[in-house]
């Protein structure tokens, strides 16, 4: 797992990054994230922990899916998973949180299974972008709709954020994901560079290898640059969560570029020596600004 202190926003990722109850966050605010944290963590541990088979998996989304859409209604869940929707019901009647944007969540969960499955991977990065766009992006839209922030211009900033966050787990993960055949280096990516599945397999680090995580991670950092100025743009301490969040995936992203092609076979880690640069740099945010 990560350490970064908010949600990166990803599959199998245990939403161990999500602000949960966290000090920065308004007393108030803090029920319905935790809500929304606990609906999430939930989902993703019966996407992808334990020995369930795919087919079970589906099942018990496709219901989790159903008592989803129940609670949004106000209408009873199953006593399964009743300690995850008594809350989600609360918050979503008092916030009016956006049920579409939950839904999508579980819609990515579901493709996730499918696409491991299958041994599938994606076609493209406008592919990849759709999946983020489900597994990733609906969380900070969340966020931002609990502090009452609908413009336009920070919606597509934490989309920014949110996805530049999600890739850079996946490169944060490839020891990991490859094995267990799950393929986020595009296909067109792949081709471009000359890289066959086999090769992604092998985990060989030659030279088009190297080109190929440095571009894709380079990607990552493009997006990240096109968000972050969405700190400027929350007050109080909400600007200052995300500004953590931005400089936690920073720091991965410069670990994964570090390695040069190390991440094919070891999964990095933040550690507590690599805090004070997280928080000089949180803090280079605000002055940087002034």
């Amino acid at each position: 797992m990560t350490d970064t202190p908010a949600l990166a926003a990803s599959h199998r990722t245990h939403y161990e990054n999500f602000p949960v109850a966290s000090w920065l966050c308004p007393a108030h605010l803090r029920p319905p994230i935790a809500a929304i944290y606990a609906f999430a963590r939930t989902a993703d541990d019966l996407a992808d922990e334990g020995a369930a088979l795919p087919a079970q998996r589906l099942a018990d989304l496709s219901a989790y899916r159903h008592d989803l859409h129940a609670c949004a209604q106000g209408l009873a869940t199953s006593a399964r998973w009743s300690a995850v929707f008594t809350p989600l019901q609360q918050a979503i009647a008092r916030h009016q949180l956006p049920v579409p944007l939950l839904d999508d969540l579980l819609s990515a969960f579901i493709q996730d299974i499918e696409k491991t499955a299958s041994a599938a991977g994606y076609a493209d990065r406008a592919e990849l972008l759709d999946y983020c766009r489900r597994s990733a992006n609906p969380v900070g839209r969340l966020l931002l709709h609990l502090y009452g922030i609908t413009d336009a211009q920070a919606l597509q900033r934490s989309d920014a954020i949110c996805t530049a966050l999600q890739l850079i787990n996946f490169w944060q993960d490839l020891s990991e994901d490859l094995p267990r055949g799950r393929f986020y280096l595009t296909e067109a990516d792949c081709q471009r560079f000359g890289i066959t599945r086999q090769d992604l397999q092998a985990a060989q680090v030659t030279p088009a290898m190297h080109q190929l995580l440095a571009d894709s991670s380079a990607w990552a950092a493009a997006l990240m640059h096109a968000g972050q100025d969405l700190v400027h743009q929350l007050p109080g301490r909400i600007g200052w969560e995300l500004r953590l969040v931005v400089q936690g995936g920073w720091a991965i992203l410069r670990k994964v570029q570090a390695q040069q092609g190390g991440n094919l076979h070891t999964r990095l880690q933040l550690k507590k020596g690599d805090w004070p640069g997280i928080l000089w740099r949180t803090l280079r945010m605000q002055a940087d600004q002034k």
